[in-house]
């Protein structure tokens, strides 16, 4: 993309600036400039700051439905889908960053454009749209059930505010979710760069971890003392129903292991390239523990009750000392991390939007009006969205099933089967037919139960 000069001859010094515009335009998460620079880090990002990033951009709010996705599958199954999950993410990184080292793309964009030319760059942009619209949505979801509670079943589960204050119109679902939107979320959606969010990175992990934390203590308090039920180890399938309802856990799964749309960015600020894969490594080791111990705890806490968005869980007594008090910090720690996180996500959301829908513009930063209309309108988009959709696991079942494999599995796939450069191996074009099938199978049959099961709730209620 160029800048529009009306002179007839253009220097080499403008040609260099139009360039420089263009490169911070193009990535999904734009690179930053040399005179950007103002914290003294012109070395690149740590190695551990780097892994804080990325495991930030990884655990999200897919980790509140992970013990609702064990009760489907039982606690084995489970288990051993996460550590799969985590494997096939690592496989589909590799052969996502190798290809983009051949291509010299310096984003999941680019190596998408260099494969399948505009066309893949297109899909892929709109593929992150409705990945990062549904995440921000699942945030906000997520947000309006710890302060103002949520119903399942017919049965209210209390939200912090209607816990201390009682139910009445400003503790009510709509008036918290736009005031936590126009004093939160609007602020932190306004935030130009991400240089400096390394910290609330550190931080957002460090909540998670209190939540997994006070969550394993609970566990192992009422596990020594008799009061928690052996779990299901196995799923309950007694029918050909109950059998394809295993794959409505797919999507939740895949949701939270997609981190390709930023990994590009964090390799940039590396500045040695070949820290990226120990970063990649690091980070879903460490992302898959406090998954698997979230996940396990989280099923052997609340058994067969475990809703599927399980903060909601935490709003009676646990049957320890201090539960009331325990019952808010966990609830209110989880809620910090994922305001934290909002900015990381909103902002690949806009420039992607922006690079879709004005691809020849001039960069988004340095329009003022462009930059506030687009900001504002996707706010407002995942306000009026978290209003609407009933629950975190249909938000799940929708994204993760459509957009979400895809970055995740199905794309860089693809990218190697397309072998533009001629450096697949054997072995990645094989990996990358089985991960195709494996998530085109899986996702189908869990759109088609998820569907089935919400038709007959329909039917069910009608009469």
């Amino acid at each position: 993309m160029t800048l529009q000069n009306n002179t007839p001859t253009r220097t080499k010094k403008q040609l260099i600036i139009d360039d420089d515009d263009a490169n911070e335009h193009s990535p999904l998460l734009p690179t930053k400039r040399d005179h950007d620079y103002d914290d003294g880090d012109a070395d690149g990002a740590s190695f551990v700051g780097s892994v804080f990033n990325l495991s930030t951009t990884i655990i999200g709010a897919g980790i509140m439905a992970l013990p609702a996705a064990i009760k489907v599958l039982g606690l084995l199954l489970g288990i051993s889908s996460i550590i799969f999950l985590a494997f096939l993410t690592d496989t589909s990184l590799d052969i996502l960053l190798r290809f983009s080292r051949v291509a010299k793309a310096s984003s999941y964009a680019h190596v998408m454009g260099s494969a399948f030319g505009r066309l893949g760059t297109m899909v892929l942009q709109i593929s992150v749209f409705i990945n990062n619209l549904g995440i921000l949505v699942v945030y906000m979801i997520i947000i309006g059930d710890v302060l103002s509670g949520t119903s399942s079943s017919g049965i209210h589960h209390f939200g912090v505010l209607e816990g201390w204050f009682g139910e009445c119109w400003w503790t009510g679902r709509y008036f918290i979710l736009l005031v936590t939107t126009l004093f939160i979320f609007a602020p932190l959606a306004f935030v130009k760069r991400i240089d400096s969010l390394r910290y609330s990175s550190a931080l957002a992990v460090a909540l998670a971890i209190v939540f997994l934390v006070i969550t394993a203590g609970i566990t192992l308090f009422k596990l020594f003392n008799g009061s928690i039920a052996s779990p299901r180890l196995l799923p309950n399938v007694t029918d050909s129903a109950s059998l394809w309802n295993l794959f409505t856990a797919v999507p939740v799964l895949v949701t939270a292991f997609v981190c390709h749309y930023n990994v590009h960015t964090i390799d940039k600020e590396l500045g040695d390239s070949s820290l990226i894969q120990p970063v990649v490594r690091a980070s879903l080791s460490l992302c898959s523990s406090i998954y698997i111990l979230t996940a396990l705890f989280g099923f052997l806490l609340f058994g067969e009750s475990t809703l599927d968005d399980v903060l909601a869980n935490f709003d009676t007594d646990l049957g320890i000392p201090y539960s009331s008090l325990l019952n808010d910090v966990v609830r209110i720690s989880y809620a910090l991390h994922l305001m934290l996180v909002f900015p990381v996500i909103f902002f690949s959301l806009r420039f992607n939007f922006d690079d879709l829908i004005f691809p020849s513009a001039r960069p988004l930063n340095s329009d003022q009006c462009r930059f506030v209309s687009i900001t504002s309108g996707l706010v407002a988009l995942v306000y009026i969205a978290a209003n609407f959709i009933p629950s975190i696991w249909d938000a799940f079942q929708f994204t993760g099933a459509t957009a979400t494999v895809c970055l995740g599995f199905i794309f860089p796939s693809a990218i190697a089967l397309r072998d533009s450069h001629g450096i697949a191996s054997k072995k990645d074009k094989i990996l990358s037919v089985i991960m195709i099938a494996l998530a085109v199978f899986s996702n189908i049959i869990a759109i088609y139960s998820n569907a089935n099961s919400m038709f007959r709730k329909e039917v069910d209620d009608l009469h």
